[in-house]
């Protein structure tokens, strides 16, 4: 295989169990996630109900506490199986689901990616980080059966790197996140995020990776609308009150452009350059997003702060 960068693959530990008596998605067992599938909420977004909306604001915390429990073990030396192992045993005490776990088959409770990953999976294994690495956690739990609210899905702003300075690309792909939240309100395009977004990230001398987006979230993983970071998007439909979503651009130092490695499931950057990745969960009111997945008072600080 031609890798594009320095990483690879290393050993991945078996599938760790999930306690018994939690609600287990449809997919838990086999992979197919039948009911996200076929829910009509793939095509149209949906509106969250005031009592849905209680709900969502309890995960999307425990989803914020369990990434902040992986942002205080990330250290050179830490393998992303031990990250792994620290998020599967945070979901277990509430009795949440991690909600990548067996999604499509992904084997592990976390996604971990490190500089040249984009997105998309990458799976904790038995590298231990090193000094300098760019390090992305997505965490989405599953509880309570519905809505099944990934609260903190894909935070990646939570990274440790040690050796870039705060001009570096997780902090611009937060405060372009920033700026496409201050923009939006109910009647606002969803493909006009793609243009604050790719507007800030181009200034900075990076680029906006064009094949993955922001989506709806809540009873399902993904769900509608999906929401592009580039600009001259073709996204539909416009934010409307009540909607809940997600906005994540990954932001590449070289091109734009990803490749897969053959586990199927692993995107790196194709000329193998570092990226970062930025994300909030947000509900739509009259007066515009509220941030389901601020950070706490007791979040670790990130490095540029």
């Amino acid at each position: 295989f031609s890798y594009t960068g320095s990483l690879r693959p290393y050993r991945v530990s078996p599938r760790r169990p999930v306690a018994e008596g939690i609600l287990l998605p449809d997919y838990a067992a086999d992979g197919d996630p039948r009911a996200e599938q076929a829910a009509p909420a793939r095509s149209t977004p949906p509106v969250v109900s005031a009592a849905q909306a209680e709900k969502l604001r309890a995960v999307c915390r425990m989803g914020r506490e369990i990434v902040d429990a992986a942002h205080r073990v990330i250290k050179p030396g830490v393998t992303t199986d031990e990250i792994d192992r620290v998020v599967h045993d945070k979901h277990m005490e509430p009795r949440a689901y991690p909600a990548p776990l067996n999604y499509h088959n992904f084997p592990k409770s976390v996604c971990t990616s490190v500089n040249e990953v984009v997105c998309h999976a990458g799976i904790p294994d038995m590298r231990q980080l090193e000094d300098g690495d760019i390090v992305n956690i997505d965490v989405s739990p599953i509880f309570d059966g519905g809505p099944r609210s990934l609260g903190a899905q894909r935070l990646r702003r939570d990274t440790r790197v040690q050796t870039l300075s705060s001009d570096a690309p997780p902090a611009h792909s937060g405060r372009s996140v920033s700026q496409a939240i201050d923009a939006c309100k109910p009647g606002f395009f969803y493909r006009d995020v793609g243009g604050i977004i790719t507007s800030h990230i181009n200034g900075c001398g990076f680029a906006v990776d064009k094949t993955y987006c922001g989506h709806g979230v809540g009873e399902y993983f993904h769900c509608a609308p999906n929401i592009p970071h580039y600009a001259g998007n073709k996204a539909k439909f416009v934010m409307k009150v009540g909607h809940c979503f997600t906005i994540e651009p990954m932001i590449n130092t070289g091109t734009w452009k990803d490749v897969h490695w053959a586990d199927g499931w692993t995107a790196v950057t194709k000329d193998g350059k570092p990226s970062a990745q930025f994300e909030h969960q947000l509900l739509m009111h009259e007066s515009g997003a509220e941030i389901l997945t601020a950070r706490l008072p007791t979040s670790p600080p990130l490095w540029w702060e």
